[in-house]
């Protein structure tokens, strides 16, 4: 019988390479800590738990990176699209899902896998020499033995970045006398109407005041050893954004464009969005508001905006230290560890920055794995894919030196031959890439030599 492959992490990378190497016939073995040992962030012992956004961003296939990845992804027959699929809310041209439900689904799916077993335990500070093939994806929020041990075993220093959480509040509490559904431009996406969002508008006196509390709240101190580590820049605290201009914010999530209050027919100053946060449409999140504000302060901070006057809260924002490692130094073109290859890493510890783009290198970690376990070579994406631009980057096309988290997009992907601009030049390189992805998906694997 096959060894299994031995899979540290049940989030999203972890999970969705337990099942690309399930269905490839190898079997696999699942460690989650939770809900023996805990984290700052997690709340549920389900795998893939959404502990930020439970956004997927945009399912534009045709003019948006992540939309391509999303369909990439699909056609690889992956399980967090599916699970993503089936409790999909309405987001605009964005996807979003019911978090409880996707994760429980996830969690069943390979539950019920007859090659999967999933092993609940303390946290394991290094895989066990007798463990041939692993994969290590921990996420951002790796344990500290696990960590330390990574640092010790690479000789090179793990990075770290700061990632904020989004307050949710409960629907009934919002006043929708002041606020109202819209999304920008009255564009639906996939399951909505063209009103997904709730929308609370601020005039500039408003703004310039909710600014200032901005400023002037009390927020959580750092402890020593992680002042200098850098915040993400995709995913800033809102007061971090509020402190680098008194504009910033109004042209970053707050902005009004596409948006019309219906109170006034006119375009508000600045406006603050909520998403639905369940198929219930009970909780809302918050756009854009991560944020490092002491509870509170957030609490009075955010009834100042019109229409939350009396918001109750499910969950407040927070704050919490990632992790990453180096991955352009360390990791070789099939993720493996280049100083002991028997280890591959997956998903946000490799650096890629984002719900889906952790569940690809997931996706192809299990692959790649699970093809070596059988004795194969499985093919490498193509670099005009999103998953092998992805790969690309995290392997050898960024910066070791200046290596930070990257979302998907379409700078890493190779440019087209001759010019070819704007929406034009995005809907080609994902043209491009589906084709290419075919042949990919249809390449057999080569014996390993």
């Amino acid at each position: 019988m096959t060894e299994p492959i031995h899979i540290i992490g049940g989030g999203l990378a972890g999970s969705e390479a337990a099942w690309q190497a399930a269905s490839l016939g190898v079997p696999v073995v699942l460690h989650e800590m939770r809900p023996k040992v805990g984290t700052d962030a997690h709340q549920t012992d389900r795998l893939a738990e959404l502990v930020c956004s439970n956004s997927f961003r945009s399912d534009d296939a045709e003019h948006n990176a992540v939309g391509l990845l999303h369909e990439e992804m699909r056609r690889a027959g992956s399980l967090i699209m599916s699970a993503a699929d089936q409790n999909k809310v309405p987001a605009g041209g964005a996807l979003a899902v019911d978090r409880e439900g996707f994760a429980a689904a996830v969690t069943a799916a390979l539950a019920q896998h007859s090659l999967v077993e999933i092993a609940r335990g303390a946290a394991i500070d290094w895989p066990p020499e007798n463990w041939p093939s692993v994969i290590i994806a921990t996420g951002p929020l790796t344990a500290p033995g696990l960590a330390e041990a990574i640092r010790a075993r690479t000789g090179a220093d793990s990075l770290a970045f700061f990632d904020a959480i989004a307050p949710i509040v409960h629907r009934p509490s919002i006043d929708m006398s002041r606020a109202w559904f819209q999304s920008r431009y009255d564009k639906p996406g996939p399951g909505g109407t063209g009103k997904d969002y709730v929308n609370c508008p601020l005039d500039r006196d408003q703004y310039e005041a909710f600014i200032a509390a901005l400023l002037a709240g009390d927020k959580t101190d750092f402890k020593e050893w992680e002042k200098s580590t850098p915040y993400f820049e995709g995913c800033l605290p809102i007061e971090v954004m509020a402190a680098r201009g008194a504009e910033t914010l109004r042209f970053g999530p707050m902005k009004p464009v596409g948006l019309t209050d219906p109170h006034s027919d006119r375009r508000p100053y600045a406006v603050v969005q909520l998403r639905q946060d369940n198929a219930l449409g009970t909780l809302y999140n918050m756009v854009g508001f991560q944020t490092k504000l002491k509870h509170g302060e957030q609490t009075r901070i955010f009834r100042t905006i019109p229409g939350l006057e009396q918001a109750e809260f499910a969950r407040l924002g927070g704050l919490h230290r990632n992790t990453f490692i180096n991955s352009p130094l360390l990791l070789d073109r099939s993720l493996r560890l280049k100083r002991e290859t028997r280890l591959r890493f997956a998903g946000q510890i490799t650096g890629v920055e984002g719900y889906v783009e952790s569940a690809a290198i997931g996706l192809l970690a299990g692959r790649f794995a699970a093809s070596e376990r059988r004795g194969l070579v499985a093919p490498e994406p193509p670099p005009t894919t999103a998953f092998g631009a992805l790969l690309d980057h995290i392997t050898g096309g960024a910066d070791a030196a200046t290596f930070q988290p990257m979302n998907v997009n379409f700078g890493l992907f190779p440019p087209l031959a001759g010019k070819v601009r704007g929406r034009d030049r995005k809907q080609a390189l994902a043209e491009r890439a589906r084709c290419d992805l075919a042949a990919w998906l249809g390449a057999p694997s080569a014996a390993a030599e």
